[in-house]
């Protein structure tokens, strides 16, 4: 009688957790798949499109600069170095 009453709640808690985690594992797995790096033709055509910025964006950029330069804001070292690095970026 006890083994009766044993395996009827044993199996059934048994079964519910094997399904929990074959659920999670799966979850796992699409969410791996999900989150995957995208291929590398795409990734470099994303970072170019990323990282090049059009002429307009830099030279309203050079513009704050140079409103920041004479202003006080920035030394003309510190201006010279901020172009250099949006110049070659």
């Amino acid at each position: 009688m006890e083994k009766i009453i044993f395996f009827g709640l044993a199996l059934p808690i048994l079964g519910f957790v094997i399904y929990l985690g074959g659920t999670a594992i799966m979850k796992g797995f699409k969410a791996k798949v999900e989150n995957r790096p995208e291929k590398p033709e795409e990734q470099e055509k994303n970072e170019t499109q990323v990282s090049s910025p059009t002429a307009n964006d830099l030279s309203d950029e050079i513009s704050k600069l140079n409103e920041l330069r004479k202003s006080g804001v920035l030394t003309q070292e510190e201006f010279e170095k901020a172009k250099n690095k949006l110049l070659n970026n």
